[in-house]
């Protein structure tokens, strides 16, 4: 492709070539290769991919309530009704979250088992030391008035402290990016197809990241 694309050149059009050979490696990157990588989380077990993307939403919805009933400094000015609040609050709200729903999702063996294809059918299998509870002592790092002492708690939640840090963090980026990218074209929405929100690419611009 390289190749093809360096004997193809012409003179007068070597701009808008380049900016098309830019366009197409972009969408390979954003799209086609972020697509490779959900599948293959996918065939993992679908905890993988779930998890990962509810705390995605449950950030996004969580950013919009703190910023709406608290929001009061602005975060960035790629979006001006982004604020330091909604952020700080949606990242608290996105890694408890992570905690606890990784201990509900764990549990199911047809979210944790790897998969050989597509297919829809229920799935059995060993869920490996990930997905099996283990006993924790808290001992002193709990006061003494706090009724549990040990707890009982599966080791891919601390994994999944890390996925919500992410979350937290880096994927609202891809909610600044797109709004870059709306204010480069002078648009509002990507779409419309969602009444009030635009469309679905308006909805998922945060899972970009």
């Amino acid at each position: 492709g390289f190749v093809w694309f360096i004997l193809t050149l012409k003179k007068k059009t070597y701009n808008y070539q380049f900016k098309q050979y830019a366009w197409t490696h972009m969408i390979l990157l954003t799209v086609f290769a972020q697509s490779s990588f959900t599948v293959a989380n996918i065939f993992e077990g679908m905890f993988w991919f779930l998890l990962p993307a509810s705390l995605i939403v449950i950030n996004d919805i969580a950013a919009y309530l703190f910023g709406f009933f608290l929001g009061r400094t602005p975060l960035i000015k790629l979006s001006p009704k982004k604020t330091w609040e909604g952020f700080i609050g949606a990242s608290v709200t996105t890694i408890i979250s992570a905690f606890l729903l990784a201990n509900v999702m764990g549990h199911f063996q047809w979210l944790t088992c790897p998969r050989k294809d597509l297919s829809t059918g229920w799935l059995t299998c060993d869920p490996g030391s990930m997905f099996k509870p283990e006993h924790y002592f808290l001992g002193d790092w709990v006061p003494q008035w706090f009724p549990w002492k040990e707890v009982f708690l599966l080791p891919v939640q601390w994994h999944a402290l890390a996925l919500g840090l992410f979350a937290s963090i880096i994927a609202p980026f891809g909610g600044f990016f797109a709004s870059g990218f709306k204010r480069a074209f002078k648009i509002k929405d990507f779409g419309d197809s969602i009444p009030g929100h635009g469309g679905i690419t308006d909805r998922m611009d945060c899972q970009v990241s």
